[in-house]
């Protein structure tokens, strides 16, 4: 019986060797990688399905395991998808000036410059703060207008350089209202003045600024004949007391 056993376990042996051993591979050796296509498959089914997280992880993968794949820029593109619509802007930001950088020529580009623009501009917290994302934002939805006035994304551009220039516009007010508050109708009449000659079309600030523009100039002129009268009565009054 024991001879038996030995005879039947030697002879599984011996096919398991001649099956190339599968069998050991099955059980001791990693699975294959995913390849390149079925990375970005994943990812893309991801994004259909609103996982943004699994999306992004799939994307990454696919951009550090296989960089120069021909899937690779459309891994780079969902990436930056992916980032943005999970609200995360300064990623997606990042990750379309990446994109950009590494495929100017691509047909691609009208809208990466426009989702570069939107991500800027969905980082604009208040007109009271600097005003750096939306200048960058008008600055991408400028280059879309001029670079390619006949694509998809012109018309869309468009309505937000005007939302930029508006905020813009708010932001110098704000800054003109504090001067003029604090009595610095110099510095609050330069500010006016400055909306006036730089937002044509935005007409209702404007009229505002206009407005205001000539009071400060007018409250400046009457703060300079007090100071300059001030300055004389103390001169004179120092000469009286000399003699």
């Amino acid at each position: 019986m024991a001879k038996r056993m030995f005879l039947l376990c030697l002879l599984m042996l011996g096919l398991m060797m001649l099956s190339g051993c599968g069998v050991i591979d099955y059980f001791f050796l990693q699975p294959p990688a995913d390849t390149a296509q079925e990375l970005v498959q994943a990812g893309n089914q991801a994004m259909q399905d609103k996982d943004y997280d699994a999306a992004i992880e799939y994307y990454q993968e696919l951009k550090e395991r296989y960089p120069f794949s021909p899937y690779a820029p459309e891994a780079e593109l969902g990436l930056a998808d992916a980032y943005f619509l999970d609200g995360q802007m300064r990623a997606a930001e990042e990750a379309y000036k990446e994109f950009e950088s590494l495929h100017p020529g691509s047909e691609e580009i009208p809208y990466v410059l426009f989702q570069i623009g939107r991500a800027n501009f969905k980082q604009f917290k208040s007109i009271d703060l600097p005003q750096e994302n939306i200048t960058e934002a008008l600055e991408y939805f400028t280059r879309v207008l001029q670079g390619y006035p006949g694509s998809e994304h012109t018309d869309r551009a468009e309505s937000f350089i005007t939302k930029c220039r508006r905020f813009q516009a708010e932001h110098e007010l704000f800054v003109a209202d504090f001067y003029w508050r604090r009595e610095e109708y110099l510095s609050a009449w330069k500010r006016y003045t400055y909306v006036l000659e730089n937002f044509q079309g935005l007409e209702d600030i404007r009229s505002y600024a206009a407005d205001r523009s000539h009071q400060a100039y007018y409250l400046y002129q009457v703060q300079r004949s007090e100071r300059e009268r001030a300055a004389q009565r103390g001169s004179w009054k120092q000469w009286f007391e000399w003699l």
